[in-house]
């Protein structure tokens, strides 16, 4: 099944906009435009995205200083930043480019099949680092469920072995002492458990 994931493009050129969206349609993803770096970090602040294409030359914040502001965004956004530039990068750009946080680069006139290539790598990566996250909340989900059966049954154990040592009141001081032993132990391991799955009591 085909699951939609979203595609940032930030340009502050509207025919450029247009121009990449119609090579990224096939891919039949929802791409987001952002004519500004500051609009590039509201919609990211709002929502979840597989890609960015930053345009390495805009007005005002240029794709340097958008990407260097992603990269500090709180919580932080682990998002791979693709530059677009208008022309070939010389190598002081792209050290730039990389230094500002981006992945990889793209200059203009650029193949089609080649920017959707690209695209569909990043998007490929999202959806397993997606279903690793899913992953590992459900398997948190199963580790408490586990935990909250333990802890109950050392309860139970617990209140036996309390029980227990009631019972042996006219036993041996060593029989009594294995006993007492046993239950401190169970104490113990209730707790440890108790700590784990209610943190915020410690």
């Amino acid at each position: 099944m085909h699951k939609k994931v979203k595609i940032l493009m930030v340009d502050d050129q509207p025919e450029s906009l247009l121009a990449q969206e119609a090579v990224l349609s096939p891919l039949e993803h929802t791409v987001v435009r952002a004519s500004s770096g500051q609009e590039a970090l509201s919609a990211l602040n709002e929502d979840e995205f597989a890609v960015v294409l930053l345009a390495a030359q805009m007005s005002g914040m240029d794709g340097y200083e958008t990407a260097a502001h992603i990269k500090r965004l709180s919580p932080p956004r682990d998002i791979p930043i693709t530059f677009v530039s208008n022309r070939e990068m010389n190598s002081h750009a792209t050290c730039r480019a990389y230094a500002a946080g981006a992945v990889d680069l793209v200059s203009r006139p650029y193949n089609s099949w080649v920017l959707r290539g690209k695209v569909t790598a990043f998007v490929d990566l999202h959806k397993v680092n997606m279903q690793l996250r899913e992953q590992e909340a459900w398997l948190r989900v199963e580790e408490l469920t586990l935990l909250r059966q333990l802890s109950a049954h050392f309860v139970d154990a617990e209140r036996q072995a309390h029980d227990l040592t009631g019972r042996l009141q006219g036993a041996s001081p060593e029989v009594r002492a294995t006993a007492s032993r046993l239950e401190h132990a169970l104490s113990e391991l209730r707790q440890v458990l108790h700590g784990v799955l209610d943190p915020q009591d410690d």
